[in-house]
């Protein structure tokens, strides 16, 4: 009993420590953009002839810690990605822990492609979709705060997004998940990506089809990668056995 008492409490030591090493990494990153960031804002409106307002002096620092925490969260990425590695490395084998490993660069490299495709292809396209609305008649005017929110709800779950083949295969390496139990939640999963889609795309067909797209085959990307890592997996066990 005091033995797994002891284990609980090493544990919970283990994972605070992991804990405060992201959280003071976030914390680090976000200063550092902080301290960039109006470098940052000319690069994000360097193609656009948008002049942004704020409404008051609060706006000037919500919008700049607005655009700090987004680089923040994705230089974040791969440190949470490695301490978590970390927290579990004692309960993996050893050529666990070598495939684990490999998977925090891609998190990442996923991370940075899953916004650039939300800034550059999604974010441009539901934008331009919603002045077009206003057919000449309104007087546009945008607010820095509300401009770089809008920006930020629809790129930043692509992010996350697009990180869910690694992390798939991940679970799959763990055996938490498997390719069988993926093909059995396909509707389901169909479903939710497309209600997703929907919900941060215009209201018209053509949008909707653009973001779908790319979703669907991500998971299937997902599925056809955790059968690599199911039957890798199953080969090494067999090896082990004779």
């Amino acid at each position: 009993m005091e033995n797994r008492e002891m284990n609980l409490i090493d544990h919970l030591s283990e994972m605070r420590k992991r804990l405060i090493i992201i959280l003071g990494s976030f914390i680090i990153l976000i200063i550092l953009s902080f301290i960039y960031v109006q470098d940052i804002y000319n690069w994000l409106l360097q193609d656009t002839s948008l002049k942004l307002a704020v409404l008051g002096p609060s706006d000037i620092l919500w919008v700049y810690l607005l655009l700090s925490g987004v680089i923040a969260i994705a230089g974040t990425i791969p440190i949470a990605a490695h301490q978590i590695w970390l927290f579990v490395k004692p309960a993996l084998s050893e050529n666990e822990r070598k495939v684990t490993l490999a998977y925090i660069p891609a998190l990442f490299i996923l991370f940075i492609i899953g916004i650039s495709f939300g800034y550059f292809v999604i974010f441009p396209l539901v934008f331009d979709f919603l002045l077009s609305l206003s057919d000449e008649m309104f007087m546009t005017f945008f607010t820095a705060d509300k401009y770089f929110r809008f920006m930020v709800h629809i790129i930043l779950p692509f992010g996350f997004l697009f990180e869910l083949p690694v992390i798939i295969m991940f679970l799959t390496s763990l055996g938490i998940l498997n390719p069988y139990r993926l093909q059995k939640m396909r509707k389901v999963s169909y479903f939710i990506l497309v209600v997703t889609a929907i919900l941060i795309t215009p209201p018209d067909f053509v949008s909707d089809v653009i973001v779908v797209i790319p979703l669907l085959f991500l998971y299937e990307c997902s599925v056809l990668l955790s059968k690599v890592v199911f039957r890798k997996k199953q080969k090494q066990a067999l090896a082990l056995d004779s």
